[in-house]
């Protein structure tokens, strides 16, 4: 296993962590007695596999059904200098109940005390408040810190740019030690969220980079191709891993075999810039030669900069950029089944995945999508685009892993 230093924190983080959120029982908030003996079984196997593999970082949160009580009946049993926790509590309009629910969590895993405690969610400004007003969450976390309760305090986002980089750069209580957020190949437009947590010396947590990052467990022909001769795991770790500001990426791993193809990159990180060279360039004149737009405008949205996202300016609150890059991943890549997957999430995944698809596109009047996007160079192409995506990616909704 490779080790980096997370930031301020200065654990010595490994760059793969066990995320806590495929092995569990159930997405229900329910107690131990619905547990199966074969899931707890599994759980404690998986855990001890990443203990074994040097994957020391256990992160899961209170929102993730039974992860931490299940948790809780196996972390004991593990040397506790040896092992990382981190548990995720939402922040709340009211400071005491995250306070409560803190504690509770605390209770749950067993523990006297976590590692890392994050902030969990501050995915836009209404929960960016109640984490870091006056007398808010942030500061409650930070007591807990004083009571030796939490050793690091840190927070993960699904937000937009623009509010990630405003919590990042909060002075209240000392700010955030770290962040959990995404970055990964397909998805790069937060790379200034990376680059401001670097600045302020905190801990970057990568989300998903194998299930949001692409459904790369089960990769498109095409990908699987373009990638060559890695597997889109590897590649993406890699991918990932060469950049120094990078400290860690979640692996939610549901057995224990789970982590046998993304530790398999481990010897390559040596020669990730080499490995991965080829491939960028095999996947960047597959997306141009698709959509016609170099990667750097779609895999950053610098191409849909001038559409108004998902809020009161967006046409029926519509998500277009969202919904054009799903397009362009789904035309260049073959990812239609991962375009699917978000896209009929849209308008039923809450903060996490807000704004609505192009679904109701033919609802709206001419004059409403000309005005919206009228900023952009492309303005004359862009109903065209969005109708295409929902005739691509439209369909039965499907669910969020928490809503299965």
């Amino acid at each position: 296993m490779i080790y980096r230093s997370f930031g301020r924190t200065e654990l010595n983080m490994p760059v793969i962590s066990c995320g806590g959120m495929r092995y569990q029982q159930t997405w229900d908030d329910a107690l131990l007695d619905v547990v199966e003996d074969e899931n707890q079984r599994n759980l404690e196997a998986t855990i001890r596999r990443a203990v074994e593999l040097g994957v020391n970082h256990i992160e899961t949160a209170r929102g993730y059904g039974t992860s931490e009580r299940q948790l809780g009946l196996v972390l004991p049993k593990l040397p506790r200098d040896e092992i990382i926790v981190q548990t995720k509590i939402a922040p709340e309009a009211d400071p005491e109940v995250f306070r409560k629910h803190c504690l509770e969590s605390l209770e749950r895993l067993n523990l006297d005390c976590v590692d890392l405690l994050g902030l969990h969610g501050i995915n836009n400004y209404k929960l960016h408040w109640h984490a870091v007003r006056p007398g808010g969450c942030l500061e409650v976390a930070r007591q807990l810190q004083a009571e030796g309760k939490v050793r690091h305090v840190g927070f993960s986002t699904h937000g937009l740019l623009p509010q990630i980089l405003d919590t990042i750069n909060t002075d209240a209580c000392g700010g955030f030690d770290y962040v959990n957020l995404h970055w990964y190949y397909i998805s790069q437009w937060n790379w200034p969220a990376v680059q401001a947590a670097t600045a302020r010396d905190m801990g970057v947590f990568i989300i998903s980079p194998n299930d949001k990052g692409g459904l790369l467990y089960k990769p498109s022909d095409k990908l699987v191709e373009l990638c060559q001769p890695l597997h889109p795991i590897v590649f993406n770790t890699l991918f990932c891993l060469r950049r120094p500001e990078v400290h860690t990426l979640s692996l939610g791993a549901a057995r224990p075999s789970d982590f046998d193809l993304q530790l398999s990159a481990m010897e390559l990180v040596p020669k990730a810039d080499e490995l991965v060279a080829p491939i960028v360039e095999k996947l960047e004149r597959a997306l141009f030669d698709a959509t016609g737009f170099k990667a750097d405008a779609v895999l950053t949205q610098s191409l849909t900069k001038e559409i108004p996202a998902w809020d009161q300016d967006a046409p029926g609150y519509m998500n277009a950029p969202m919904v054009l890059w799903l397009r362009n991943l789904a035309l260049a890549f073959d990812m239609v089944e991962y375009g699917k997957m978000r896209y009929n999430l849209l308008g039923r995944g809450g903060h996490w995945f807000p704004g609505l698809s192009a679904a109701h596109l033919d609802t709206l009047d001419d004059e409403q999508l000309a005005k919206a996007f009228k900023k952009s160079p492309h303005a004359d192409k862009i109903v065209g685009w969005l109708r295409e995506a929902e005739d691509l990616l439209g369909g039965e909704a499907v669910k969020r892993l928490s809503q299965e």
